[in-house]
């Protein structure tokens, strides 16, 4: 049995490296470059990863691609964030090896900034990542992908490990991209005007539901903080799709001003 460690990474080069080193058992390391502008790639390359750039904001596609990729009987999706200790190395290649499954679960152990993470919704992270790829599909869904597969699925019992959340900058770096897909897949399912009243609603009860319905209170300070972002997060989405529901468009009001600036400069002669 041969497997392929394919990682979906873009503008990674501080994650990149060691992310490719826990992966060296693997028989193969695809990396596919979302459109990296920093030097990830030569990173990649230069630690002997098989690099193929293909661009989309479809996070399902990019995932695809890897998959249309591999040459190897199993595929193992690791993002460039997430770190594969030896113990759940080996408990992947058991499992491969005897053939318990088509499919593996993998519990993550989120680390935000700098903490474990075991409430607040982090200690029902579960990512489906590991296939044997003749019983494997696609993905689909834009955002918030899904494995789509045949046979039986198992839980393995070691975590994968997540260091996400690093600081304040690279949540907002993130949070820019996958809010404007979120936004716009809700725009286009009609969802209702977006007032004062729903920013205010989307971003109070994001933050309960994180810090008290889902104990993120019980980690501290790093928890309320954690809430927080979150909070912050869905109030994004929703002032994004305020945006797109404007009429006529923000874009089309600042190309107004614009040719409204530029007429009066047509009409001045004397500067």
């Amino acid at each position: 049995m041969s497997i392929t460690a394919i990682i979906i990474a873009k503008n990674e080069e501080e994650m990149i490296a060691n992310c490719i080193e826990g992966l060296r058992w693997c028989d193969e390391v695809l990396v596919i470059d979302n459109g990296s502008i920093d030097t990830t790639s030569n990173i990649a390359e230069k630690l002997g990863a098989r690099v193929i750039s293909f661009s989309s904001q479809d996070f399902s596609k990019v995932r695809n691609e890897g998959l249309k990729r591999s040459k190897t009987n199993w595929i193992f999706y690791v993002d460039a964030d997430e770190r594969v200790t030896p113990d759940l190395a080996r408990e992947i290649m058991v499992n491969v090896e005897t053939g318990s499954g088509e499919a593996f679960k993998l519990k993550r152990q989120n680390i935000c900034y700098g903490s474990h993470l075991v409430n607040g919704g982090w200690d029902k992270d579960f990512v489906t990542r590991v296939f044997k790829k003749e019983s494997f599909k696609e993905w689909s869904g834009k955002i918030h992908e899904s494995a789509n597969f045949v046979g039986k699925e198992i839980v393995l019992k070691q975590p994968l490990i997540h260091l996400t959340h690093r600081s304040t900058k690279d949540n907002l770096y993130k949070s820019a991209e996958w809010t404007e897909i979120e936004a716009e897949l809700l725009y286009k399912s009609g969802v209702k005007p977006v007032t004062l009243i729903t920013l205010i609603r989307k971003g109070l009860m994001e933050f309960i539901r994180r810090a008290f319905l889902k104990k993120g209170n019980k980690d501290g300070m790093v928890g309320y903080v954690e809430a927080l972002v979150q909070a912050m997060n869905r109030v994004m989405v929703y002032i994004q799709v305020w945006e797109l529901q404007q009429k006529p468009s923000l874009k089309n009001r600042y190309e107004k001003i614009e040719r409204e600036v530029a007429r009066q400069w047509t009409k001045q002669k004397d500067i």
